[in-house]
């Protein structure tokens, strides 16, 4: 109430180590991703312990983000089989539900380039050298493994068509 940001007190640092969230899981990715990013000498043993602690909470929580692979904003709202390889790059603010997976196709190098603003339902599965264009929602149980360069649609299916054009991305669709 002071103008001072919150403070995260013993018993939330307790709780988050026993019991981890989604919050506290991407406060160790991003964490892990600075130490990767930035080389000091006391970097390397805390790139060593955010390492550690994002393992125990993916293994808990049921998600495996590769380092460096998405961009500021990203939104988790279920805990759930999260995949997202390493390749794979995701824009700002892309909304990423339960049981998704993004990654490779069968022994290629390449993983899906998703742009910014992306909701991706749940169940759903990207794959391949693929590329999603800015402000498109994925419906549930869609299969993507073609590009999509038009902004502002909806696809789904499987495998995924555009089903709605001149959609509102998932940020303007919900705000107040």
């Amino acid at each position: 109430m002071n103008g001072y940001p919150a403070r995260r007190g013993f018993c939330e640092i307790i709780k988050n180590m026993f019991f981890p969230n989604a919050v506290s899981h991407l406060r160790y990715l991003r964490k892990l991703e600075y130490f990767t990013n930035v080389h000091t000498f006391w970097g390397r043993y805390l790139k060593a312990y955010y390492d550690l602690k994002l393992r125990i909470s993916a293994r808990k929580l049921g998600y495996y983000i590769g380092v460096n692979s998405c961009g500021p904003g990203l939104s988790l709202p279920h805990y759930g089989t999260v995949i997202i390889s390493a390749e794979a790059k995701l824009g700002k603010n892309c909304r990423v539900h339960a049981c998704v997976n993004i990654g490779r196709s069968a022994g290629k190098k390449k993983a899906p380039q998703i742009g910014d603003n992306v909701y991706i339902g749940p169940s759903c599965v990207l794959f391949g050298d693929i590329h999603i264009a800015n402000n498109i929602t994925i419906g549930a149980n869609a299969t993507v493994n073609k590009s999509f360069e038009q902004e502002n649609v909806v696809i789904a299916g499987t495998p995924a068509r555009i089903v709605k054009t001149d959609y509102p991305s998932w940020i303007e669709f919900n705000k107040d």
